[in-house]
């Protein structure tokens, strides 16, 4: 037997994996790295978080990949070249990481490396019939284990998408073998870039959970947030948008967009939420001149209805009141006063930091690959049936060290 396949079949037969899990999201704010002590498979998967570390991108780093990320033409070389140097980067912050923590990398047993997304295209948005979802995320996998000498697991999303998903959110898996609890129904609300959330129901039947992007989260607020002050990345504590007046006509007609009214479970990414997407808006309502505060109070606004409504629209469908559902929120709009205020407002139900469930919201996308990477050495067994969106399937590819 070769010997990388042996020492996988030892990992996956091991009471405990000690895997280390990444993430780099469309923000493009660095990379997160969560080193996981994990146990057990399936629904009795437990996790402890041994370290957690967040290495921000360097301005170089954020040029470099906005030049193909989420646009249709780009330099193809480029694509290529960075395919590589994210691996190496990535391979480069693992090994300082490992140094910083004084782990030997032979203790850890894998790596689970989401990469970068450069494109997410479900056939919603290319609208090209003859061809599939696709999405692509670089940083390849072979780099980052030959680097690193340990196996790695990557390029999780094509799985998904072969299956029939469109390649998101993939947060579900992990959610539901980490989080759902019998007895309580649970809103996994993530608010990056993009948001999307998770429905766990209180029965803890697989087949009933629910998953789907919403739309954007903080997309659209930090892109005009730069535009308007270049040496702010976001608009930190709302404090921008609190002093500004939601425009409703920019409002409802942003709202118009089909993507919107697309029905449920959807993805989607900066290809649609973006500079053109507001700036559209702006021209045809004659509003280019409206003041920084207005526009931000605006597309935060935007954020707290779209996500209050696909929220109500899973909830609808449960026939269950809404007071006895929790949201548990995680990524930078968990700390965005302004977006939290109106969720609260908009929905009646009691709303937490996912950190109560005793993962860091910061650390949690990077410990759920850390999850899809042990399912896929030690697991597999959920079933969440026929359900759009969510094929029962087991994810990644795996790379060798030698």
């Amino acid at each position: 037997m070769n010997k990388n396949v042996s020492a996988l079949y030892e990992i996956a037969q091991k009471e405990t994996r000690k895997i280390l899990g990444l993430m780099s999201g469309t923000s493009l704010d660095g990379l997160d790295l969560a080193l996981c002590e994990i146990s057990g498979e399936g629904e009795n998967t437990v996790v402890k978080i041994e370290q957690f570390e967040t290495i921000d991108y360097s301005e170089d780093i954020k040029i470099e990949i906005r030049k193909v990320f989420a646009k249709k033409t780009i330099d193809f070389q480029h694509l290529v070249l960075l395919n590589e140097w994210i691996a190496d980067l990535h391979a480069g912050m693992i090994n300082d990481c490992l140094s910083k923590w004084n782990i030997p990398a032979n203790e850890v047993d894998l790596i689970a490396s989401h990469g970068q997304t450069v494109l997410h295209a479900p056939k919603f948005l290319h609208q090209q019939e003859k061809f599939p979802n696709a999405t692509l995320q670089i940083g390849d996998g072979d780099h980052i284990a030959v680097k690193t000498g340990i196996i790695t697991l990557s390029d999780f999303r094509q799985k998904h998408v072969a299956a029939g998903g469109e390649g998101a959110p993939l947060a579900v898996y992990g959610d539901y073998l980490l989080f759902s609890k019998k007895g309580e129904n649970r809103i996994m609300l993530n608010m990056g870039g993009i948001a999307n959330f998770t429905y766990l129901p209180a029965s803890q039947n697989a087949e009933e959970v629910f998953v789907t992007d919403t739309g954007t989260a903080n997309t659209l607020i930090d892109i005009f947030t730069k535009q308007f002050f270049p040496e702010k990345s976001y608009d930190k504590d709302a404090e921008i948008a609190k002093s500004g007046t939601v425009n409703q006509e920019l409002l409802s007609e942003l709202k118009s967009n089909v993507f919107f009214q697309k029905s449920f479970p959807k993805t989607i990414g900066q290809e649609l939420f973006n500079h053109d997407f507001v700036n559209s808006a702006l021209v045809k309502l004659s509003l280019e001149n409206i003041s920084a505060p207005d526009l931000l109070a605006s597309l935060t606004r935007l954020s707290a209805e779209t996500i209050a409504e696909a929220v109500l629209f899973v909830v609808q469908n449960t026939k269950t009141p809404i007071e006895e559902f929790t949201v548990y929120m995680s990524g930078g709009g968990a700390r965005n006063p302004l977006l939290v205020k109106w969720l609260q407002e908009l929905l009646s139900c009691k709303f937490e930091k996912s950190d109560v469930l005793g993962i860091s919201g910061d650390a949690k996308e990077a410990v759920l690959f850390a999850v899809l990477a042990n399912e896929t050495v030690a697991g597999g067994n959920y079933n969440f049936g026929s359900k759009k969106g969510i094929p029962s399937v087991t994810m990644g590819k795996i790379s060798f060290p030698d």
